[in-house]
């Protein structure tokens, strides 16, 4: 069974900087684009970051040029490193894979909190 763990976030100033790790067990993120993803409060879970297999990568706009989504095969962990931090991206942060079906999707894990506030 594929464990999902996120870490990193907590409390931040805006413009301050966070970076995120996701550990997985059970399963390789090698062979997966994989995602990271992010629930506000009263909001529905948005897509933030994508990277392939291959080491591309794609951003949502509200993101784009802030963040870097990246990977380290050997530990099996994705990485989001967020700059410039504004207050509207305050919100509970997952990993995952990236693909739209169920079945491709790992157990969600228990997401890390940011809160970007003065």
């Amino acid at each position: 069974q594929v464990q999902l763990v996120e870490s990193g976030g907590g409390l931040v100033q805006p413009g301050g900087s966070l970076r995120l790790s996701c550990a997985g067990s059970g399963s390789s993120f090698r062979f997966n684009d994989m995602a990271w993803y992010r629930q506000a409060p009263g909001k529905q879970r948005e897509l933030v970051a994508v990277i392939t297999p291959n080491g591309g990568s794609a951003y949502a706009d509200s993101v784009k040029g802030r963040f870097t989504i990246s990977g380290d095969n050997a530990e099996n962990t994705v990485y989001l490193q967020m700059n410039s931090l504004k207050p509207e991206d305050t919100a509970v942060y997952y990993c995952n894979t990236a693909y739209v079906s169920r079945s491709r999707q790992f157990p969600w894990g228990q997401g890390t909190q940011v809160t970007v506030s003065s």
